[in-house]
């Protein structure tokens, strides 16, 4: 079979993306694939993503999670990609190892919210917010493999676009993704 037409009989794999406890800066180095991004197009259907605005994952191919996990309601969302997609990938450093969010885990949390709402100069009632509409806070961040298996883990903080493209290229041919040294950087 030619290789042109098997390409067109592939089936567009189904992809979602979520932010846990982070900055977006995973999902901004997706973007920062750029013209790639039409060819990426062509290669998946994106479910929940910010491109697309879904708020519940569906049944997929691949899941991109970026971020740690510091409350409830990630754990939830985590779960949800977990059951929902065939491959999960821990994108960035903050979902590979807590990133920056888990520097508060040195920290008492009550302390922190006290000395964060309650002690403040200058406002009326000071209080630590206690509405059900928050997520309940765990007492640690954590990265996302203490809470579901992962497939695989793409370091960075962010992983450039390159690294990325790279490894969904990889993984959308049926590969087993690599990324070298040159594609592995922290800035």
């Amino acid at each position: 079979m030619d290789t042109a037409a098997s390409e067109v009989s592939r089936p567009k794999l189904r992809v979602a993306t979520t932010s846990l406890a982070g900055c977006f800066g995973c999902h901004m180095s997706l973007l920062d694939i750029d013209e790639h991004l039409f060819e990426l197009a062509q290669l998946v259907d994106f479910d929940r993503s910010p491109i697309t605005d879904i708020k519940h994952c569906g049944p997929c191919d691949v899941g991109l999670i970026e971020g740690g996990v510091c409350n409830a309601e990630n754990v939830h969302v985590l779960r949800e990609f977990r059951r929902n997609c065939k491959i999960l990938v821990a994108v960035g450093a903050c979902a590979v190892n807590g990133g920056l969010p888990a520097q508060r885990n040195h920290l008492d949390l009550g302390a922190c919210l006290q000395q964060v709402y309650q002690f403040r100069d200058g406002v009326a009632q000071p209080q630590i917010p206690n509405d059900p509409e928050l997520p309940l806070l765990l007492d640690k961040v954590h990265p996302i493999h203490e809470v579901v298996r992962i497939d695989y883990f793409v370091p960075g903080c962010p992983p450039s676009g390159e690294a990325l493209w790279k490894f969904l290229t990889d993984l959308i041919a049926g590969r087993t993704p690599r990324l070298s040294h040159p594609l592995l950087h922290y800035d």
